[in-house]
């Protein structure tokens, strides 16, 4: 059994959200909440109060031992702002929010799926190698 938390529209980038959350991915839940207590990052406050609101709804659901199936971190909206420049130009950027998305189940997920595979484990890229090295030949 599952349960989905999406918490929208924070206002922190992607990047730095996904770079606290690759820390915490294959954490329990309760202790990815320990570690993230003492993280020095800005987003880590965020991405602590996302996975608050997801074991609670996991309590409601009555789920007695609680494991992250997946955790996304997705864009949001990008607000466009300027700082006035010299001789009346503009210097435009983006402020940037992100979308949380947690899928917490109350079965221990294999450690598997989790991960990505490596560039050297890939089948395309090893014969993509091989063309290389006969054409350096």
């Amino acid at each position: 059994m599952e349960t989905t938390h999406i918490q929208k529209y924070i206002h922190s980038t992607p990047r730095k959200l996904r770079l606290v959350a690759e820390m915490i991915r294959k954490m329990e839940p309760q202790t990815a909440l320990d570690t993230l207590r003492f993280t020095k990052k800005y987003a880590a406050k965020d991405l602590e109060e996302a996975i608050k609101v997801a074991m609670a709804n996991a309590k409601i659901a009555n789920f007695t031992n609680t494991f992250f199936k997946s955790i996304e971190i997705n864009e949001g909206p990008k607000m466009r702002r300027f700082l006035a420049g010299t001789r009346g130009r503009v210097k435009p950027f983006k402020r940037r929010m992100a979308h949380i998305r947690i899928v917490l189940t109350d079965n221990q997920v294999q450690s598997s799926e989790f991960k990505v595979q490596s560039e050297a484990q890939k089948p395309e890229n090893k014969e993509v190698k091989a063309k290389k090295e006969e054409v350096k030949k």
